[in-house]
């Protein structure tokens, strides 16, 4: 049997309370009420969710007195899981309620689809606005778990706890992730990259990443955006990964830097009005190989200084990684323009 969205929410009203009690854990119960910072789980008193039908209302409907927002308990799910498409909210909402197999495929109207169309610009600012800052998270332990200890100007990552993720056969996950917004020259965020997380951890196996078919997406609007790391002058890098660029900026701090996510992205990459060279952080692959000579005639076209930079191994991570950072200075430094050496790289004590 199909259940409707109207359906599963009067379900979850009817146990308001464990309802709130697993996805508010950071509020608490205050008479007939559920209080909390927001829908998201955020410690504070601003959202009340009511626990029993009364005169006022039905249970389970909740008002965020600082926003003005206010929903049933399926946004509660919705928001707290950071979760974008119905499909997978009905799906948390049937895990909890324990629905059979054969109930746990809501009915969805054509409006309902429209709200967070999958893999959109709006669905990205959506997933961005329910993660939060990375510092004391695993975003942390993971970067610092690829010798990334170039932290400043990262305000691009979050962390969101429970990201869902879709395989290609089996049903939905969840796990932690970082992510990344893309945005355009303006600052608007047109995307956002997903990279899930080995939630025990770092580990080689995986270089911290989930132990999962693919283990990095990105959703929105790309081309010609990126994750960006600082703010752009006249002289900035761009390559393709995040890991990658953050690397480089672990010996040259002071650089601007963008990550395009892919070979092709890196390739169509929009500039600056500002900029007057460039550096390309390639990697050792013939994708990286082709980006590098598009690119190339792109700036050339523009009147723009292009510097390729080549790692000694597969990419920047790996040199950080595998050679340490005294190595990855030594191999930029003979690399970048001579006036750029003082003004760009933390150089050793």
């Amino acid at each position: 049997m199909s259940r409707s969205p109207n359906d599963l929410a009067r379900r979850l009203s009817r146990q308001a309370e464990a309802v709130c009690r697993n996805y508010l854990s950071n509020g608490r119960r205050h008479g007939n009420y559920w209080l909390v910072g927001d829908a998201r789980n955020t410690p504070g008193r601003s959202m009340y969710v009511r626990l029993n039908d009364t005169p006022k209302g039905p249970a389970g409907k909740w008002t965020d007195a600082a926003t003005g927002e206010h929903g049933d308990l399926l946004d509660v799910i919705r928001e707290s899981c950071g979760l974008i498409d119905f499909i997978d909210i009905s799906a948390e909402a049937c895990n909890f309620l324990s629905l059979p197999r054969s109930e746990q495929q809501p009915t969805v109207s054509k409006q309902t689809r429209a709200l967070a169309p999958s893999g959109s610009a709006g669905a990205a600012r959506r997933l961005v606005s329910m993660s939060r800052s990375i510092p004391g998270t695993l975003v942390e332990t993971y970067l610092r778990g690829r010798a990334i200890t170039a932290l400043h100007e990262t305000g691009s990552l979050r962390f969101h706890p429970r990201c869902y993720y879709r395989p290609e056969r089996g049903p939905t996950e969840t796990w932690p992730a970082m992510i990344a917004t893309v945005t355009d020259l303006k600052g608007k965020l047109t995307g956002a990259h997903r990279t899930w997380l080995d939630p025990g951890g770092f580990s080689e196996a995986h270089l911290g990443r989930a132990p999962i078919e693919t283990p990095r997406r990105a959703m929105g609007q790309l081309l010609g955006h990126a994750v960006r790391f600082g703010c752009c002058c006249d002289v900035m890098a761009a390559g393709e990964g995040i890991e990658t660029m953050l690397s480089q900026r672990t010996v040259l701090p002071a650089m601007p830097a963008l990550a395009a996510l892919s070979a092709a992205h890196l390739s169509a990459i929009l500039f600056p009005e500002t900029l007057r060279r460039l550096y390309i952080a390639r990697d050792n692959d013939p994708a990286g190989a082709g980006a590098v000579a598009t690119l190339i005639e792109r700036t050339n076209a523009a009147g723009i200084e292009a510097m390729v930079l080549v790692p000694q191994l597969g990419d920047f991570n790996e040199d950080l990684r595998l050679l340490g950072a005294d190595a990855l200075r030594a191999i930029l430094r003979v690399q970048i323009a001579p006036q750029d050496v003082s003004r760009f790289m933390a150089l050793a004590a």
